[in-house]
């Protein structure tokens, strides 16, 4: 009996030899790896070397453009201080100038050593002040004048009982013989500050009325050239500013010595005259 292998037997064995040929061949088969990269230590040490140089002749360079700078020509600080002086006070060269004293007010010269111009939170801002100011020079002016003329020609008509020349005493002489005098003149002043304080107000809210504006112009000072009414206002300023030291100086004196302006002036006169 002969036996023979079955076709697919066959085939599948020469199927499993071919495997086993191809295992051994890639066994056998050397391994080829990459080629290795290698860093050249020498060029990054150039490199660095390079890099560190660049950066010393940058520094080395910026260096020398200070050193430059520090001697280049003066004229754009000079322009400079011209531009800081031109903001000092006009009045006080040491200070620099209020913010908002411009110089677009009568007798402003900028004189504003504890910064009241500033103020604008507490009710009270530039045109309060500036309303209160022009108030007080005329207030002063009359006072002074009031004060110099009861003593060199005598007390005002049905003001006989003044006749003291010290008008601190004037007053109070006055007080005891006719009170009602004193009091007629409170209620005079009240109306007057009512009437100037509503002014203030309302044109402090409209920004239509000047602060001290009140149209009072009967010889129409105001309506000539436009220069000498500025000059005129300026003149308002500095002899009430004037005469608010005076009416100071003269209350001050007269409940001291108990003299009048003028009578104070000559005793000094002739006391110190070599």
């Amino acid at each position: 009996m002969v036996w023979r292998q079955n076709p697919r037997t066959r085939t599948h064995a020469r199927n499993q030899y071919s495997s086993v040929q191809d295992l051994g061949s890639t066994a056998t088969t050397p391994v080829t790896h990459p080629p290795r990269t290698t860093t050249n230590t020498n060029t990054n040490i150039s490199a660095d070397q390079t890099s560190s140089s660049t950066m010393m002749k940058v520094a080395s360079l910026a260096l020398l453009a200070g050193s430059a700078a520090a001697f280049a020509p003066a004229a754009p600080a000079a322009r400079s201080a011209v531009a800081l002086n031109a903001e000092k006070s006009a009045s006080l060269p040491f200070l620099n100038r209020p913010p908002l004293l411009d110089g677009s007010m009568a007798g402003d010269v900028g004189f504003d050593p504890l910064g009241l111009s500033n103020i604008d939170d507490v009710g009270i801002d530039l045109y309060w002040l500036r309303e209160a100011e022009i108030k007080h020079c005329r207030v002063a002016m009359l006072a002074v004048t009031g004060f110099l003329q009861v003593e060199l020609f005598g007390p005002a008509p049905g003001c006989e009982a003044a006749t003291a020349k010290c008008q601190t005493d004037a007053f109070w002489q006055i007080w005891n013989s006719h009170p009602q005098y004193i009091a007629a003149a409170l209620v005079m002043i009240t109306f007057i500050e009512a009437v100037s304080g509503i002014a203030a107000t309302s044109g402090r809210e409209s920004g239509d009325r000047a602060p001290g504006d009140f149209g009072l112009d009967p010889l129409g000072f105001l309506k000539g050239d436009p220069a000498a009414a500025e000059r005129l206002k300026a003149q308002e300023i500095a002899n009430g500013r004037l005469a608010m030291w005076a009416a100071s100086g003269l209350i001050a004196q007269g409940c001291s010595n108990h003299m009048g302006g003028v009578e104070a002036m000559s005793a000094s006169l002739s006391d110190n005259m070599f």
